[in-house]
């Protein structure tokens, strides 16, 4: 059985059409605001919407997520506290959700009962950036028995040999990170992530979707020409904090692009 984001990019590629998938933190600027975010992006035209659970040592993201962890720890946001919210935002939506979390909330909370949670709150899938594929291999198992999406990154450094790991094991759709740093550095536009997209393409037929860097709606342009879809996170959580007015026109401009 497909799971919600699988059907989405069957649903798209019918249509000769591109995802976007915005991030957000879940708890920032509130605990409150984020069902109302969530609503407002599907609203906008999101196709997958990638949750943030926030954590005290972030190492793949840039300061904007940092800062927005850091707000949403303050209170008292937990992995706990997000599955059961997922499970109240799926009485008023349908959109496929994504947790982004770093690997030492699911340990804690233990892989097969987060397995089972997540699956039954109405989480679509999830991405660990530090799980790696080949250290993966029960949570896999536990995630394909419940239909979760397993979602594992490539970046620009990647050999033959990762992409044909990472494509196989992912489930959804496969993550290109567009360069080695943090979220929300400056993305360097140029012809090597189409080549390394053309590389995962010849191992698999799996969406590739593209995130890092990508801020304004002519990147996201760029990216969507070569890409299944575009991932933006840090530029939509600046949005939220420093611009709310704004964020609509700013997300409906996102959307045109891809």
């Amino acid at each position: 059985m497909n799971s919600r984001i699988q059907d989405r990019f069957n649903s798209l590629r019918a249509e000769g059409r591109k995802a976007f998938i915005p991030y957000i933190m879940f708890g920032d600027p509130d605990t409150g605001t984020t069902e109302s975010l969530i609503l407002m992006l599907e609203d906008c035209g999101a196709d997958v919407i990638e949750l943030g659970v926030p954590f005290t040592d972030p190492l793949a993201d840039g300061p904007t997520i940092q800062m927005a962890a850091e707000r949403a720890l303050a209170q008292g946001v937990t992995l706990k506290g997000i599955i059961r919210a997922v499970a109240s935002i799926r009485e008023k939506t349908d959109i496929p959700i994504v947790l982004m979390t770093y690997y030492n909330p699911v340990y804690k909370y233990g892989d097969v009962r987060f397995v089972r949670d997540a699956a039954n709150a109405g989480v679509d899938g999830v991405i660990i950036p530090d799980l790696p594929p080949d250290e993966a291999h029960e949570f896999i198992s536990e995630a394909r028995g419940r239909n979760l999406d397993t979602i594992f990154l490539l970046a620009p450094t990647s050999t033959e040999e990762r992409i044909r790991l990472v494509a196989r094991a992912s489930r959804g759709f496969v993550y290109y990170v567009s360069m080695t740093g943090i979220t929300g550095s400056k993305l360097k536009m140029d012809d090597s992530i189409k080549r390394l997209i053309g590389k995962i393409k010849a191992v698999s037929d799996k969406p590739v979707c593209v995130g890092f860097g990508v801020s304004t709606p002519d990147q996201a342009k760029a990216m969507a020409a070569v890409a299944d879809g575009v991932i933006i996170g840090s530029a939509i959580v600046k949005t939220i904090n420093t611009a709310p007015s704004k964020l609509e026109k700013f997300l409906l401009g996102l959307r045109k692009a891809i």
